[in-house]
């Protein structure tokens, strides 16, 4: 006879607490770039211990969002428009593929998805807009019934959410975005799988302009700081 085991409440694992605690922070400028992180601080204000702290940070390390400090330690790592356009190009060859494969199962997006990124535009809320863009490109991910693609465009938007939070939060907001979301939905639900994958194409390529002139034009003042 089995022995019994007693059942345990699922809870969050510490570490990724704090992971995802330091990232949002991240994302949302709380922690700006070339800020220092210090491990005994960092533990106290979130109310934990440095182990978790220390592997928390060694992800973040390893996900790009931290690099070594100059001295000792580690600081938010800077954002640079080359490393975005290479995750542009990555992100555009996944939602190409996804938009193509959920065109050929005639996915319905929700409208509600849209409606609500229409509104987030109209308040001027950016972390809206943000959760906004996010989930209607996650249900065309879900929706290609691939888990490789989810797995990998997880990984790219964790950046391309600190992107868009550092230009949208400095930029005049316009609704076109969420005609060419659209656009898209309407060739899928269609099945028109070649154009819904043109359209998911040519969206990436005008985003991924946008957001490198604007990145660059943000980061520009600051670059000439550093040289004077």
């Amino acid at each position: 006879m089995p022995a019994h085991l007693i059942q345990i409440a699922p809870a969050p694992d510490l570490v990724d607490q704090v992971y995802r605690g330091l990232l949002d922070a991240i994302c949302d400028g709380a922690l700006a770039a070339g800020e220092r992180l210090a491990q005994e601080d960092i533990a106290l204000r979130m109310d934990v211990s440095r182990q978790p702290v220390l592997q928390a940070l060694r992800l973040l390390k390893k996900d790009g969002f931290v690099q070594d400090a100059p001295g000792r330690g580690v600081q938010v790592a800077p954002l640079e428009p080359a490393r975005m356009r290479k995750v542009y190009e990555v992100r555009g060859a996944l939602d190409a593929l996804a938009a193509r494969l959920a065109a050929q199962r005639r996915f319905q997006v929700p409208v509600q998805l849209i409606e609500n990124g229409r509104h987030a535009v109209y308040t001027g809320n950016v972390q809206a807009m943000i959760d906004a863009d996010m989930a209607f490109h996650t249900a065309i991910y879900m929706a290609s019934e691939n888990e490789l693609i989810v797995q990998s465009a997880e990984r790219h938007w964790m950046h391309l959410r600190r992107a868009m939070g550092a230009v949208l939060r400095s930029q005049a907001h316009h609704e076109t975005l969420w005609d060419e979301h659209e656009g898209i939905a309407l060739a899928i639900a269609d099945g028109y799988a070649v154009q819904a994958a043109q359209l998911s194409d040519d969206h990436t390529i005008r985003a991924s302009k946008a957001l490198d002139d604007k990145l660059t034009q943000l980061l520009a003042p600051r670059a000439q700081g550093d040289r004077s």
